[in-house]
Order: structure tokens, then sequence, then C-alpha cells
């Protein structure tokens, strides 16, 4: 009884000297190492995007509370200000207005930046698949020019 032909192509081999079944499943393999290889490092990308944005919006957080709460007892003390030379109640409405009208303007460019913002999309990865299309389409019309 003979031994079954190896049809593995040996990765040494110059492609001149493969057959075309070898060189299909050479490209076969190639082109899943490569897929597999680029899933793989879109993830590690986002999972890496997703922890860092993470830790950041928690320490924003703790940030913003402690900044509401120093903006409140700054508030407080306008307010008390003010009422030492007009009604307690006209200071308030006069402090109140201020923070309505800078909150709108602060909230108006808040969104118009957040609109022109950019997905955080796997910047990396998706340059590197585009190497390599372009590296696929240069050598496809090497061959067929």
């Amino acid at each position: 009884m003979h031994p079954a032909p190896d049809n593995r192509t040996p990765p040494d081999r110059s492609p001149a000297d493969l057959s075309t079944v070898q060189l299909v499943e050479r490209l076969t393999t190639q082109v899943s190492t490569l897929v597999r290889t680029e899933v793989g490092n879109a993830l590690d990308e986002v999972k890496s995007k997703g922890t860092k944005l993470g830790v950041g919006i928690g320490i924003s957080g703790v940030g913003a509370l402690l900044l509401f709460l120093g903006t409140a007892t700054l508030v407080a003390t306008a307010v008390l200000g003010l009422a030492t030379a007009l009604d307690p109640w006209l200071a308030a409405l006069i402090v109140a207005v201020v923070l309505l009208v800078v909150g709108g303007l602060l909230a108006a460019v808040g969104a118009s930046k957040a609109k022109k913002a950019v997905p955080p999309a796997p910047a990396a990865t998706v340059a590197s698949v585009q190497r390599d299309v372009d590296t696929v389409n240069a050598a496809r019309k090497g061959q067929l020019s």
C-alpha cells in the first residue's frame, strides 16, 4: 500500500513550481490567515479603545460631579452677594437667567462638536485591510497586463 500523496504546498516552493491546485490551496490558506489576522487585530483595537473610553468616562463623571457641586456653591454665593443690593427674589432671578443663557450657548456648541465627531472605528485595521486590497489589486493588474 502506498501512502497518500501530500498535496499540501510547502511554503518554501516557488509559485512557478506549483500546480494550479497547489496555488489555489496556498491562496485559500493565505487569504484565510489574512482574514483571521485582520479580524483579530480589529477586535483587539476596538477592545483597547473601549477600555480606555470606559476609564475616561468614569473619571470624567466624577470630575463633572465635583464641578457641578462647586458651580452650585458659586451660584448660591452669587445670589447671596446680589441679595445684599437687591431683593433676594430678584437676585435669584438674575443669576438664573444668566445661567440659562450661558448653559444654552454651551449646549449648542457641544451638540455641534458632537455631530462632527468621528465614530470609534478601528482605524489601524481599516488602513491595514486597505493596504491588503491595494496590494492584491496591484498584483492582479500586473498579471493581467
